[in-house]
């Protein structure tokens, strides 16, 4: 609610109107962040006479190297644009169209300005890290959104794909163009999705839902098996994500893969809230979430420890919920296991550009006036965070040639986003990303203290090695708060959701893991790297036989579909409700 005086609205209410509106026009990015950075930036640089003489003589220098380049092409010779450039070449610039003049020059051009230009902001003396990061990250925006290879007229493959086609791309491109512009407008789903319908293609893995409160459906999953193990697995998905990445395509489903090795697993959905649900707060969601949801596993599958697990900032809960059950003698979990979560947020990755006191306060703003975070803006974050890979290409390829990338299930569920309530989502990103109270011992659950080093459970910790949301560098850092005396750490290839998201059979990643034991020293990540021996295909199977191992051995008849006696009725098949809310 409005914090008024006599009815009178406060001068906060007028600043966050300000912030809100302010946030409409920048795209959400708070320019007094980038302002701050680029005048630190500058003042140190105009202090930094060595550093301004290598620029200019640097700049001299790629100069003179497209001007000569450019005369050799305009002579007639056929060059590439990286032709004896230094450093990893351009594969925008890959092609053999782009070796053909006046193509080459713009390439070699563009390429020696992006030179320059990220050796200007780099090795400042003076300059904070944060602000140098910053500059580093604006000075990319603005080379991913200049490159020649955005734009028809400077684009060689484009302009000889509409020569072949004569035209027909462009009338394709401008028909994606429409469709998505009106599928934006109107909030509906993008092209293809409508073909991953969640209940008949996604999340189909049989289960019924046994629990439901106003934050959290749960589900129990069919078995597959005769006997399964006697202890249950219980998965906290992530509120910003919809759980079915977990149960996505047979194939590829983490959950039809479990319940097929003979586990009985249960999943909490989460609701995707709306305005109503404004001041769910983060100790919500650990009662009326990841609580709530234990207290009916354990309803449902009475004297048998569980084995939990939590995805990103589903993780994160997780991992502050364990540590309030030590905290407090809860004996109820058998073990842990992170997928790419974060617990210590003193090096959060490039998703620090948009955690900052000043971002914050407009994106705080925003919810505040909505009651919400839209999808959307979560979405546009991270679409800039890669902005080469998920806007430009994209754009190139819907709009200048007119070709579609075929819709498959991780993107669909990409596209089927949640919202986030205002008071959780400030707290979170106040109280963990910039105040980092978790890892320091100052986070509170029911008004009393948690300490992650209560947490002596064994666990088993997964990090991806091209992770832009939870860098596994600063997953590992759960290593550094927990006392577990069986802390298993695992790495695999690709990035945040293709690296979990890994089938049994995949022969094109690979994964690296090590057990240490409490006495064991220390390893920093890289040296961690050295030591741990790297396996090829999917890390699943590794991780199912880590789940065996250390479960009781036993194993059980199934359990019944929820517990009728106990309030826990079955109240629908899956994938329930929630899942379907948009």
């Amino acid at each position: 609610m409005a914090n008024k005086r006599n009815g009178a609205p406060q001068p906060q209410d007028f600043d966050r109107e300000f912030r809100a509106q302010m946030a409409q026009m920048t795209a959400g990015l708070a320019p007094t962040a980038f302002t701050t950075a680029w005048a630190d930036w500058a003042m140190h640089l105009a202090l930094s006479p060595a550093k301004q003489m290598e620029l200019q003589q640097q700049l001299l220098e790629r100069a003179q190297d497209t001007w000569s380049f450019a005369l050799r092409a305009m002579a007639g010779e056929q060059v590439a644009p990286a032709e004896g450039l230094e450093g990893q070449a351009d594969r925008r610039f890959a092609a053999a169209d782009w070796s053909q003049f006046p193509f080459n020059v713009y390439a070699r051009a563009y390429q020696n300005s992006a030179a320059l230009l990220n050796h200007a902001v780099r090795d400042v003396d003076g300059i904070t890290d944060y602000h140098a990061q910053l500059m580093e990250f604006a000075v990319r925006m603005l080379l991913d959104s200049s490159s020649p290879a955005n734009y028809l007229a400077t684009n060689p493959e484009v302009l000889a794909l509409t020569k072949a086609e004569q035209g027909q791309n462009l009338v394709r491109g401008l028909q994606n163009l429409a469709e998505d512009v009106e599928a934006t407008l109107g909030g509906a789903a993008p092209a293809g999705t409508t073909d991953f319908e969640v209940g008949k293609v996604l999340a189909v893995t049989p289960g019924k839902v046994v629990f439901r409160n106003e934050l959290i459906e749960l589900i129990q999953y069919t078995p597959t098996t005769k006997a399964v193990h006697a202890e249950p697995l219980l998965i906290v998905p992530a509120w910003i994500m919809k759980y079915y990445i977990l149960d996505l395509s047979p194939r590829n489903s983490m959950v039809k893969y479990l319940v097929d090795q003979g586990h009985t697993v249960f999943m909490m959905s989460w609701k995707n809230p709306d305005a109503s649900d404004r001041d769910i707060g983060m100790d919500d969601y650990l009662q009326l979430g990841f609580k709530a949801a234990l207290d009916a596993v354990s309803a449902i599958v009475p004297g048998r420890k569980v084995h939990s697990v939590g995805y990103c900032i589903g993780g994160t809960l997780l991992s502050i919920g364990a540590a309030a059950l030590a905290r407090d003698g809860d004996e109820r979990l058998a073990s842990m296991t992170l997928f790419a979560a974060q617990t210590d947020f003193s090096e959060p990755g490039e998703l620090a550009f948009f955690i900052n006191p000043s971002q914050l306060a407009m994106l705080e703003a925003t919810m505040h006036k909505k009651g919400v975070l839209e999808s959307r803006q979560m979405g546009g974050a991270f679409a800039m965070l890669r902005a080469q890979d998920l806007v430009w290409q994209p754009a190139v390829d819907n709009y200048l040639k007119g070709q579609r990338q075929p819709m498959i299930d991780l993107m669909a569920w990409n596209a089927d986003g949640t919202r986030m309530p205002w008071r959780m989502h400030s707290e979170y990103l106040y109280r963990l990303y910039l105040d980092n109270e978790l890892a320091t011992n100052r986070f509170p659950v029911g008004g009393r203290l948690v300490r992650l080093s209560d947490i002596r459970v064994p666990m088993f910790v997964v990090g991806t090695e091209a992770d832009h949301v939870a860098p596994w560098k600063s997953v590992y850092k759960v290593d550094n708060l927990v006392r577990s005396d069986d802390f298993t750490f695992l790495l695999t290839a690709a990035g945040h959701n293709a690296g979990i998201v890994c089938g049994p059979a995949h022969p094109k990643r690979h994964y690296r893991i090590k057990t240490r034991r409490l006495a064991d020293p220390h390893l920093a990540p890289d040296d961690w790297v050295q030591a741990a021996p790297r396996h090829d295909g999917s890390w699943w199977p590794a991780w199912q036989q880590w789940l065996a191992a250390h479960s009781s051995g036993q194993q059980a008849k199934p359990p019944s579909m929820g517990a009728a006696r106990k309030g826990y009725d079955v109240l629908e098949d899956a994938p329930g409700q929630y899942v379907r809310a948009r």
